[in-house]
Formats: structure tokens, C-alpha cells, sequence
């Protein structure tokens, strides 16, 4: 690849990203919960801590830019693009989240979700050519898969608070974690019925009972009934965080997990052979 920005130079975006998330972390659990939220120590280091997680977010959104520019098409098509794409969606949520509700500890789980993630393509970069085939040369390429990538960082926040909910008796977590559902869910329906338009487009249908669809489908249930289950208002907090953390799971097994699907080898979804 004769291009300025590949992956061949992925670690000098990613390591730098990955450093300053783990500082904005630290600073962030240094700003003690009992002190005064107008004090000037407490300030400060919030102020720290939320310039260290932009510059990580600042990096790495640099890097997708410029594979963008020089692979001539959006950097989604492989399961390692977009493994890329949810690493930067995950230290985003986790600055929105923190800049938000101030929970000093969302910053330490998304800079390890984000880690993972760059972890894993460091390893397995899955550098594929410049080309798209014909299925994904389309104008709902890019709304649609960024627009789950999205989704599933904000999900993927809303899941760590309904971890910590299973631990901690504070409402606030919960009131998080519905503002964060409510929004993830928005994109996440969007996410889907731009990709029943793109299928048609595509395919001649607007749905086909594929598994990834299949799971797309069951996981937007879920959490359409952990909405239904919030509003009623009948349903315990723990019940609720367990709901949460299922529906993320199904999450999980739509996004990837339904690739080792025996039944999801003739996929028309998977474009990464």
C-alpha cells in the first residue's frame, strides 16, 4: 500500500490513544467523590481529565480520517475496520458519559473496552484492497454501518452502568444508563431499517430471516422491552441492570458472534472472507 496513513502505522496512533485514555482514567478517580463539584481541586482535575480523553478521541479519530483518505472509501467494510470504529465510539461514549454524569470510573471501563479493541487489531489488522465489491457501493454504506457503530458504544456505556448497577443502589446510575438506551436505541433502529433499504437496493428485499438480520432484529427487542420495562416502572433495579447486560450480550452475538454460526457461512453479511 503506497498510501500516507495505513495500518503499517497504526501503533503510532493507537499507542498514543490508548496513553492518554489511561490518564484521563486516572485523573478522573484522583477527583475524590466527596469533595465540593465547584471546588477548584475537583475542577482541575476534571478539566484534566476530559482534555486527556478528547486527545485520545482526537488521535484516533485521526487515524480513521486519514485511512479514509487514502484507502478512497470509508474504513467499514472488514470486521477489523470496524472493530476500529467501535474502539473510537467507546472513548467517545465514555467522554459523553463522564462529561454528562460525572461517573469518574466510566472513563478506566471504556479506555479497557477501547484497549481490547486496539488490541486486537494490532494483532489481526486485516488489511484488505482499496475495492468494494458491488453489494457495498452503495449511499447507505456509511450511514448505516456508522450509525451501529455508534449505537453499540453507547450500548456498550449503558452496559457498564448496568454492571455497576448490580452493585451499587444509586437511581442515578439507572437514569444513566435510560438516557444512553434511549439514545443507543434510536441509532441502533435507524441502523436497521437504513439497512432494510440498502437490501433492497442490494438484494431485491427489504429482509431475508438472514441470521445477522435475525439478531439485529432479537437484539432491538431486547432492548425495546428493557424501555417498555423502565417506563411501566415494575420491574426491580436489579432485574432491569440483568436485562441490560443480556441485551448487550445479544448485542455481542449479532455484531460478531453470529459469524461462527454454522448457519451464517453462506451469509450474505460477511464480506471479509
Amino acid at each position: 500500500m503506497n498510501n500516507m496513513i495505513s495500518w503499517d502505522i497504526y501503533l503510532f496512533f493507537a499507542v498514543p490513544a490508548v496513553l492518554f485514555s489511561a490518564v484521563s482514567a486516572v485523573v478522573s478517580l484522583c477527583a475524590n467523590d466527596h469533595w465540593s463539584a465547584s471546588s477548584r481541586k475537583y475542577r482541575r482535575l476534571r478539566s484534566i481529565s476530559i482534555f486527556f480523553s478528547l486527545a485520545s478521541v482526537l488521535v484516533l479519530g485521526g487515524f480513521i480520517t486519514g485511512m479514509w483518505i487514502s484507502l478512497g472509501r470509508p474504513p467499514l467494510r472488514t470486521m477489523g475496520e470496524t472493530r476500529l470504529w467501535y474502539s473510537f465510539f467507546a472513548l467517545l461514549s465514555g467522554l459523553f458519559t463522564y462529561a454528562v454524569w460525572r461517573y469518574r470510573w466510566i472513563l478506566s471501563f471504556s479506555t479497557v473496552l477501547a484497549t481490547v479493541f486496539i488490541v486486537i487489531n494490532a494483532l489481526r489488522p486485516e488489511i484488505h484492497d482499496q475495492t468494494l465489491m458491488p453489494a457495498l457501493q452503495s449511499p447507505w454504506f456509511i450511514p448505516h454501518v456508522t450509525v451501529y457503530m455508534f449505537s453499540y458504544s453507547l450500548l456498550g456505556c449503558a452496559f457498564l452502568l448496568g454492571v455497576a448497577g448490580l452493585f451499587r443502589t444509586s437511581s442515578n446510575i439507572l437514569q444513566a444508563a435510560d438516557t444512553l438506551v434511549y439514545i443507543g436505541t434510536a441509532f441502533l433502529t435507524f441502523g436497521m431499517l437504513s439497512g432494510c433499504l440498502w437490501a433492497k437496493e442490494a438484494w431485491g428485499h427489504y429482509w431475508g430471516w438472514d441470521p445477522k438480520e435475525t439478531w439485529a432484529l432479537a437484539t432491538w427487542l431486547v432492548y425495546m422491552m428493557y424501555i417498555h420495562m423502565r417506563l411501566v416502572g415494575r420491574t426491580s433495579r436489579r432485574g432491569l441492570c440483568l436485562v441490560l447486560i443480556f441485551a448487550f450480550l445479544c448485542l455481542q452475538m449479532c455484531w460478531w458472534g453470529v459469524n461462527y454460526l454454522p448457519t451464517a457461512q453462506d451469509s450474505i453479511h460477511i464480506y471479509n472472507r
